[in-house]
């Protein structure tokens, strides 16, 4: 075994720790923020039948208005809202990360309201309307708080970016004019392991300016 092992390595060249930190950490933030970010969504009054990628007895037909478009969609009564955005509906800025309702990754706004997608049950959604981070954006053109992200350097690794985009956008949509307790307190339940909150609340604070 170790002949083999040695063999396979050898066809590996060698990257360092910087080098691959620089190459798939920014790859990451970049698709975060901009990729996700400036998907625009499908006229509203556009329905889309969706088939599910595995075939079950068990599937439950629902309606998703995600980002202004409608899907009729089965899903199976286990799975997730955010399993359901990303493995059915292929929008993969919603991470799932603990998978466990603590770290906000997976964040969306459903009904005007913030939720943890990977702890609410697709069927429990039958007819809700839902916005991602791939909705954001508005056309082609970022929204003031993705680009205030950028500007002020609020993400690193990338991963809690959506949640916390969304859950900011829900507090700058309903307080046009708010204090820093008032950022911190919106996205006090995500959590970035970066420690980026400074740059975060910088952000938040801005985009509201801009959006005044």
């Amino acid at each position: 075994m170790s002949e083999i092992k040695s063999s396979q390595e050898a066809l590996i060249p060698p990257v360092s720790r910087r080098e691959f930190i620089a190459t798939v950490g920014v790859g990451v933030a970049s698709a975060t923020v901009l990729t996700t970010g400036v998907m625009e969504a499908e006229p509203a009054a556009e329905t889309l039948a969706h088939e599910p990628t595995e075939g079950s007895a068990h599937h439950v037909p629902i309606s998703l208005w995600v980002n202004g478009t409608q899907y009729e969609i089965g899903v199976e009564p286990r799975w997730t809202l955010a399993t359901v955005l990303r493995r059915e509906l292929g929008m993969t800025g919603t991470k799932i990360v603990c998978d466990r309702g603590e770290c906000g990754a997976c964040t969306v706004i459903r009904n005007d309201q913030l939720i943890y997608s990977c702890m609410t049950l697709a069927v429990d959604c039958d007819r809700s309307r839902i916005e991602t981070i791939e909705g954001v954006a508005l056309k082609e053109k970022l929204h003031p708080l993705q680009q205030a992200f950028i500007d002020n350097d609020a993400l690193q690794c990338g991963y809690c970016t959506p949640g916390m985009v969304m859950a900011l956008k829900h507090l700058l949509d309903h307080q046009p004019r708010p204090a820093l307790d008032d950022v911190k307190e919106a996205c006090a339940g995500n959590l970035c392991r970066c420690g980026t909150y400074p740059n975060v609340f910088k952000a938040a604070l801005e985009a509201a300016q801009k959006m005044r």
